[in-house]
């Protein structure tokens, strides 16, 4: 499964190295997230809740703020960066999908990044947080104590911006294996980007898949491990470039992605690993029963070790990231803040490079090293004479 004859030419180095610096710099002109505290009679909103729509400026941490907080969150639009002067947003709209007494199909630009209210079918939707709600002609948002709109929201099936950044790397992914499969044909040696990738796919077969499923069994868990290798790893690498996308710093993401090794490891699983998690083998009854509950809460805690792990690497590097490279918008010391918010932005960025394919790596095992579990076969025989002869 390769991509065909062309090779691919990936800059990540340069990507990674003016990634943050784009991004800020465009946030010092993006009035999209970045609004100051407003009390109405109809909302209460602290000033660190931003609200889509409102253009007066909050100071520069606040902003930093904001801009970290929507980065790190997913859009119903793609916008490379925004003119706060002209109020004028480069990017394009996404489809808005709602299921509201019916199916609703619109632009996004309808909404206008939330400064505007959108008309389907004679309701009106308005984009808060990230969010959409219903409205009124008006645009009426109500805001509880704490600074959450308290509107009806429709079931949101849109495609943001993480569902088109994932469709984009899935047919990356076809492309790149189908054509490696197809290579196979002419010779046994592969040709083009195949060749990088079949080093890969070696690498987790002999040191992934068969030290933890066993030789006998892994085949038929190849195409998932595969899958969820370079899926996670390509994007990673997709989050340090400048279009500021964060997929697998989104926590929804990384649990469909547990839930996903979780199902294929309890469908997998044979009589021997029921066995010991509901009746212990070789334990007195009483600790048996006391084992039970213990290890049946283990199969949940293991997908949950999987998401958080994800989501917490990728979600830190992006905000030390962004963090860092704040020190040019914040600090009162240009000349001194720019050198060493570059220096360690530069050197931090390398690192996640290396963050990016380690996640993907430890995904990959830890869900191998759950599936093999479910699967091996217990000899408790041979197990009872190996532990008499250690004692």
């Amino acid at each position: 499964m390769v991509i065909s004859n062309k090779p691919l030419k990936f800059i990540l180095a340069a990507l990674v190295a003016c990634s943050p610096v784009m991004s800020f710099a465009n946030s010092e002109n993006d009035s999209t997230h970045v609004q100051t505290e407003t009390a109405h009679e109809e909302k209460v909103i602290s000033h660190n809740v931003p609200v889509e729509g409102e253009h007066e400026a909050l100071d520069p941490k606040a902003k930093v703020d904001a801009f970290i907080d929507h980065h790190l969150q997913d859009s119903h639009d793609f916008v490379f960066f925004s003119d706060e002067k002209e109020n004028k947003h480069y990017g394009f709209p996404l489809p808005v999908i709602l299921i509201d007494g019916g199916l609703k199909i619109f632009s996004s630009s309808k909404l206008h990044h939330g400064e505007e209210v959108a008309e389907v079918d004679g309701n009106f939707y308005k984009l808060v947080h990230g969010k959409i709600y219903k409205t009124d002609a008006a645009g009426t948002i109500t805001f509880n104590e704490h600074g959450h709109p308290e509107n009806e929201k429709p079931l949101d099936f849109s495609i943001t911006k993480n569902v088109v950044s994932m469709l984009f790397v899935a047919v990356l992914l076809f492309i790149m294996f189908t054509g490696l499969a197809k290579s196979y044909k002419k010779g046994p040696i592969p040709t083009g980007f195949g060749r990088v990738l079949e080093p890969l796919i070696i690498f987790i077969r002999d040191e992934i898949a068969i030290p933890n499923i066993g030789e006998k069994k892994y085949r038929k868990y190849m195409g998932y491990l595969l899958t969820v290798f370079f899926f996670v790893w390509v994007l990673n690498l997709l989050g340090m470039t400048p279009l500021g996308i964060n997929v697998t710093g989104n926590i929804a993401i990384t649990v469909c992605l547990a839930a996903f090794t979780f199902i294929i490891t309890q469908f997998s699983a044979n009589k021997d690993y029921w066995g010991h998690i509901f009746w212990m083998p070789g334990v007195p009854v009483p600790m048996k029963i006391i084992l039970a509950p213990i290890e049946i809460l283990g199969t949940l805690t293991k997908p949950f070790a999987l998401l958080i792990r994800l989501y917490a690497n990728i979600t830190a590097g992006h905000v030390v990231i962004m963090s860092l490279i704040a020190m040019i918008f914040v600090g009162k010391n240009l000349a001194a803040d720019l050198p060493i918010s570059l220096g360690l932005t530069l050197f931090i960025s390398v690192i996640e490079v290396l963050v990016a394919f380690l996640q993907a790596f430890i995904f990959t095992m830890l869900s191998s090293l759950f599936i093999g579990m479910a699967v091996q076969d217990h000899d408790h025989a041979h197990h009872h004479e190996d532990e008499t002869a250690i004692i």
